[in-house]
């Protein structure tokens, strides 16, 4: 019935899982032969990794690949026009994490059927919560799952139905206003007919509620139907715009794709494990993923990218929120609790500020169209002398801009090539050891490095001034 539900919305997505499910689960019983080795169950994992990440990337991103590399190259490779299965992201994650732990011993015993239904499980089938299956199959098993619970029946509708509520009477409420207000944008992107101040405030806010509502109420559909079969579907939100910072942000909004990304590639990368540069590292992977996971365009990358810089200056300046924080709760009476009030709230605003911006970036059809959009709130960097700015200019990065579809002009190089350039300037300042401090290693990696910015150096050399302490 799954199965039915998925092929009613097109026929044609049917064959697609079903071979999914069909090569994942036969991957598994391979690992679960007797006399396998660990290094064939190694390579029938990276089989089944393959498989699984080179058929998201089929469907989700050959055109985005072919039509960039068409852009840069000047090629003319023909797109597919490939209809993105429904779904797809989710449950291709979903089989990832389960071969990820039948690797690791940790899904013994499983059935076919129970498979089959781990993964099409109509509730979460198609946009999540993306389930693990030591939560779902052990369910399957329980005989006193298996006749009508009716406190979990009544349990379910109402929470299937105030799901429904948000989705309907809320998002849907929000969301007329975003298309409305995404169409002018698109049409008059400069001049007469441009998106007022106003209206770029009331765009952001009413997108900001419309992805809540909508995600949080199906999040909460597949809870209740969930429960009305008495299977348990675990907690995908909790109420992720009351954080106070973008870390806190990700531990409340769409908990099971965080969980997922923590747990199969944050920390099998190291986590923070190998040091303050490593995890910064980390870190910005993890988000260029969840960015590239969301959707083939630009504006999900920069999305990603955006929020992982967010996240590592959160990490990065945590320590001093703690010390003002427990500076401020230390002080007796009124004034302590209004002082950390006030420094909670400061912290709200600034990231639901960043959260809002954000997210306009992630409805944009084009990253150069949210730009537009934020030069009409009157946000003007073009008040700098270009001589000034020259030096930070980046070679061939007019290049980097055209594959980002962005404006080419000397502002817009200048001005990247600046903030890319302080930014890397405050990671090494504040984040990396000197070079007295470090540990200079005889490996691969240090080689490959100390040539490549040798070389640079050396190409670079005609454009270096006078050392200044010559001139003393």
């Amino acid at each position: 019935m799954s199965l039915w539900f998925y092929a009613y919305f097109n026929i044609g997505y049917l064959p697609i899982i079903c071979a999914s499910i069909l090569v994942n689960y036969f991957v598994y019983r391979l690992m679960q032969r007797d006399g396998v080795t660990q290094g064939k169950r190694k390579a029938l994992l990276i089989l089944g990794l393959i498989f699984d990440i080179g058929l998201i990337f089929y469907f989700k991103y050959y055109d985005f690949f072919i039509d960039n590399i068409n852009h840069a190259f000047s090629t003319d490779f023909v797109l597919r026009h490939i209809t993105l299965p429904l779904g797809i992201s989710f449950f291709t994650f979903q089989q990832i994490s389960f071969i990820v732990d039948a690797y690791k011993g940790e899904a013994k015993g499983y059935s076919f059927l129970e498979y089959a239904l781990f993964v099409s499980f109509f509730p979460q089938l198609v946009a999540g919560p993306i389930v693990l299956h030591k939560e779902l199959v052990p369910q399957f098993r329980e005989n006193s799952r298996h006749h009508i619970n009716y406190d979990n029946l009544s349990k379910g509708i109402m929470m299937f139905a105030r799901g429904l509520a948000k989705k309907v009477l809320i998002a849907d409420t929000f969301g007329s206003a975003v298309d409305v207000a995404m169409q002018k944008a698109a049409l008059f992107p400069m001049g007469d007919g441009a998106l007022t101040r106003v209206e770029i405030i009331i765009l952001m806010l009413s997108y900001t509620f419309q992805i809540y509502f909508d995600f949080s109420g199906y999040s909460d559909m597949a809870t209740g139907l969930g429960s009305m079969f008495n299977l348990k579907i675990p907690m995908n939100f909790n109420s992720p715009y009351k954080a106070l910072s973008v870390a806190d942000f990700w531990k409340r909004w769409h908990m099971t794709l965080t969980r997922f990304l923590t747990t199969y590639i944050y920390i099998p990368l190291g986590g923070n494990r190998k040091g303050k540069a490593r995890t910064y590292l980390n870190i910005m992977i993890v988000f260029l993923i969840s960015g590239i996971w969301h959707g083939a365009n630009w504006t999900f990358i920069l999305w990603g990218v955006i929020h992982g810089l967010a996240q590592c200056f959160n990490k990065l300046t945590s320590g001093i929120y703690k010390k003002i924080y427990h500076g401020a709760e230390s002080l007796s009476g009124i004034l302590g609790k209004a002082l950390c009030g006030l420094i909670k709230a400061v912290q709200w605003i600034v990231t639901f500020a960043f959260i809002n911006v954000a997210w306009l970036l992630f409805r944009s059809d084009s990253v150069t169209m949210w730009l537009l959009i934020l030069r009409r709130l009157k946000f003007d960097f073009t008040d700098v002398r270009t001589e000034i700015l020259e030096g930070f200019r980046l070679p061939k990065f007019r290049y980097v801009l055209s594959i980002l579809h962005l404006p080419e002009n000397d502002n817009m190089v200048f001005w990247c090539g600046f903030i890319l350039i302080t930014l890397a300037a405050l990671i090494i300042c504040l984040c990396m050891p000197n070079n007295y401090e470090r540990k200079y290693r005889t490996n691969v990696l240090s080689l490959v490095f100390t040539w490549v910015i040798l070389t640079l150096c050396i190409v670079s050399l005609s454009s270096v001034s006078t050392f200044l302490y010559f001139n003393f």
